[in-house]
């Protein structure tokens, strides 16, 4: 094993990077705008000019470098293919053959929520597991399953979009995947949102919710936690349709633990208040031991995992 690795998270707005030492600490963190002029074809030139930029200002050899990792979003195997990566304008090709032809280093690449559930795995909430599935609440429900240690891709690497598991039959409105009823449209930032407003045109009972002008997932966790009876209904609404999710998720992969993140997480364990009688109502019964824990990363987890990729 060599000295360092990098871990590389493409953003539709900005690159974030990381050099690791070989113990998976990290020692340096740095970014990028993400350009995506062009159809994105600057951005894996530009990622490779700043690590070689980065490594010459710290006096660090090439030869020290165990690899480069990447998480990038869209479908990507297990080759490192990503078959077409819409927000960054990216069609069908293979990132660790395009990015070693700048760098000459090994590289690694995995769709970005795989990438974060495997930093969570290796470094964040789920240390210590080797079967977990990583669930981030922020605009929309991404997921990432790791199984015995392992990123579960699928035959094209979608596996583990979680957010796009059919939930409900009756929903008028059109998820981002143009599906209706996905998981996404519940248990997302938006999905908490489009709850209360919902319950607040059905239940007239006096709710702090109705006095927001801008509603919020926040204000609903905020109000949930002053005891506002509306508020309290939607999570259970959350919960229901989180928690049947997850246990439909953990007939197939059974974890040990359930990691959760993004934006709608800062509400803290009182998520699982909520998750966790609808996941034990629903969930098979090998499955139900099954722990719940926030993931610890934040925005770091997606250059971890990238590291963890080369280091692991």
């Amino acid at each position: 094993m060599k000295k360092y690795a990098i871990g590389v998270d493409i953003g539709g707005t900005t690159v974030k990077l990381g050099l690791f030492d070989k113990d998976g600490c990290v020692l340096e963190k740095w970014e990028i705008p993400t350009v995506k002029d062009n159809n994105g074809s600057r951005i894996l030139p530009d990622i490779a000019a700043s690590i070689q930029k980065r490594l010459a200002s710290m006096n660090i050899e090439k030869d020290d470098i165990q690899g480069v990792g990447v998480g990038a979003p869209g479908p990507v195997d297990a080759e490192g293919t990503v078959y077409k990566a819409v927000n960054l304008g990216w069609d069908v090709f293979n990132i660790p053959k395009v990015l070693n032809g700048y760098l000459d280093l090994p590289v690694k690449a995995a769709n970005d929520a795989n990438v974060a559930a495997f930093g969570e795995m290796w470094q964040g909430g789920g240390k210590g597991h080797m079967n977990m599935v990583a669930v981030t609440l922020g605009t929309g429900v991404g997921g990432g399953i790791i199984v015995g240690g392992n990123i579960l891709t699928g035959a094209t690497g979608a596996g583990g979009e979680i957010g796009h598991i059919h939930i409900e039959d009756n929903e008028p409105e059109a998820c981002g995947c143009q599906n209706h009823g996905c998981l996404e449209q519940y248990a997302s930032a938006t999905g908490v949102v489009r709850l209360a407003k919902r319950r607040l045109q059905q239940d007239q009972q006096p709710s702090v919710l109705r006095e927001q002008q801008k509603l919020s997932a926040k204000a609903v966790w905020d109000a949930v936690k002053a005891g506002d009876p509306v508020a309290i209904q939607v999570a259970e609404q959350f919960g229901e349709y989180l928690g049947k999710g997850l246990a439909a998720v953990a007939a197939v992969a059974n974890p040990e633990v359930f990691v959760i993140g993004g934006g709608v997480s800062r509400a803290g364990e009182i998520l699982f208040e909520y998750i966790r009688p609808a996941y034990d109502k629903y969930a098979f019964h090998g499955c139900r031991n099954a722990e719940f824990a926030l993931a610890t990363l934040g925005n770091d987890a997606g250059i971890f995992g990238a590291a963890g990729l080369i280091l692991n």
